[in-house]
């Protein structure tokens, strides 16, 4: 491959989850989880405009994931499914997405509430949740047949865990 990029992490995340079991497996599972985001000093100023947005997106590194497998059974199902269809940490990457909501910045920790996300993950990048840009309203799931309580209570077992 030519254009190999390097992707070095902006900051740290900190969550109050330190075990990878029994986590919340998406951001509905951790509504009013809070954490905060140490982002390095070198890239502060890249936080300036952002509080204006209510919630962000976190793009991150699955760094405990140490294998990676191209068909998974994913937490909400008992099927194996191809790794791209699911949210599994076990992907050819391992970068990791979710949407939280912004509370507040201070110099350069960002304050966040609906972390679903390991503490001490490496931070990759954030974008800003914009509604006219990302609200998609006629939309389909796929497999994945769960209800919102469904994934709300769902928490993460051994399956990812090597």
């Amino acid at each position: 491959m030519t254009n190999m990029i390097s992707i070095e992490p902006i900051g740290i995340i900190r969550s109050p989850f330190s075990e990878l079991e029994n986590m919340p497996i998406q951001p509905k599972g951790a509504k009013e989880v809070t954490g905060t985001l140490e982002i390095f000093p070198q890239f502060t100023e890249g936080l300036t405009d952002l509080e204006g947005f209510s919630h962000i997106y976190l793009l991150y590194n699955f760094h405990q994931a140490a294998r990676t497998a191209l068909t998974v059974i994913p937490f909400m199902d008992n099927s194996q499914r191809g790794v791209f269809s699911t949210r599994s940490p076990l992907r050819p990457n391992h970068i990791g997405l979710s949407i939280v909501e912004l509370l507040g910045i201070e110099k350069n920790l960002v304050q966040v509430r609906g972390i679903d996300i390991l503490d001490g993950t490496p931070l990759v990048d954030i974008k800003p949740y914009i509604p006219s840009f990302d609200s998609v309203q006629k939309s389909r799931s796929g497999w994945m047949k769960g209800s919102e309580q469904d994934v709300s209570e769902k928490r993460s077992d051994q399956r990812f865990i090597d």
